[in-house]
């Protein structure tokens, strides 16, 4: 027992690179990805129960004022973001390209599963996040009406409320599940315990990166420059995003959870849409798809840096404020 012990301790210290290990994996061996890509939406519930069984229930939901300005940002991010992207690209001239329909897909899906994991892996709390998953999928069915409406090549909407319900079923099961875990068995988990669900999640979600790059390892033996002008596209896009974000809410007063909430708005669950749009839509954006698992699962590496000086700039503050409190 000791050994698998320290065997998920080493996984859980080392977490970024077994997300790398994944997308290699992914990119290496196209069949196998192909074979997993049906079973995303089991894997996407796979992750949700690791991340609420970490968080805990408490802290998912949170105070109430917390779950309405999670509603807000979903809307902002799965609403506002898309219509004015497609809005940008229409003015442009570019909105029937595959490149304008992944964009304005990738924008109008809810947070990625993974983002609670993420924000771990950057130092963050994962509470947040989580919160913004469930709150973000659940307002889903209703956030893509208005961008669907306006975008034509996704067809009806009707088919994506079936798929979004579905995955709020999967979603109510693992956090149920995880909920009555952390509940009964796992009431004040300690170092140990957490370590091994830090280590799963990554297993997890290396596991899953793996059925979303199906396009990415053909497009590199056939296609490389057109791989790597699509790769750079995807991760200017994710990473601004990002990085953006992260400023805007730290300079809106929120500096606690700004790293957070850049980590939901650049990284999105754009596999949910997979099994709901025709394949006319959905072959030509496959490699977008693939590409856009890179900067996602590279966001602790690339991102790290970005998010501890966020967090450096926080205490820093905390600190002063504190010593001005002392002095009056």
């Amino acid at each position: 027992m000791n050994l698998v012990h320290r065997i998920l301790g080493f996984v859980a210290r080392n977490g970024r690179h077994v997300l790398v290990l994944g997308l290699v994996a992914g990119a290496a061996m196209p069949q196998v990805a192909l074979a997993m890509r049906p079973w995303i939406s089991e894997m996407v519930a796979a992750l949700l129960f690791f991340a609420a069984l970490r968080v805990g229930p408490r802290q998912a939901l949170g105070a109430m004022g917390d779950a309405g300005r999670a509603a807000m940002l979903a809307v902002l991010f799965q609403v506002g973001f898309p219509l004015a992207a497609i809005a940008l690209l229409a003015a442009f001239g570019v909105a029937a390209g595959a490149m304008a329909t992944f964009l304005v897909l990738m924008l109008a899906a809810s947070p990625v599963s993974a983002s609670p994991h993420l924000a771990v892996m950057t130092g963050n709390d994962p509470a947040p996040a989580l919160r913004q998953v469930v709150i973000g999928t659940a307002l889903l069915p209703l956030t893509v009406v208005p961008v669907f409406w306006l975008t034509p090549a996704f067809g009806g909407a009707g088919a994506v409320f079936g798929a979004a319900g579905g995955l709020l079923v999967l979603i109510a099961v693992a956090a149920g599940a995880a909920f009555l875990i952390r509940g009964t068995v796992l009431r004040q988990p300690g170092s140990e315990a957490l370590q091994a669900i830090d280590a799963l999640s990554a297993i997890a979600l290396a596991v899953v990166v793996i059925g979303l790059m199906s396009a990415v390892g053909p497009a590199l033996r056939t296609d490389p420059l057109g791989f790597a002008g699509t790769l750079a596209i995807v991760c200017a896009v994710n990473f601004a995003i990002q990085g953006a974000v992260a400023i805007a809410a730290r300079r809106a007063g929120r500096p606690a959870e700004a790293a957070v909430t850049g980590i939901v708005a650049g990284n999105r669950n754009v596999a949910l849409f997979l099994a709901v749009l025709p394949a006319s839509v959905v072959d030509p954006i496959l490699l977008m798809i693939g590409c856009y698992q890179i900067p996602m699962y590279l966001t602790p590496a690339v991102m790290g840096r970005f998010y501890q000086v966020t967090r450096a700039r926080l205490h820093e503050e905390t600190a002063r404020d504190e010593t001005d409190r002392n002095t009056m």
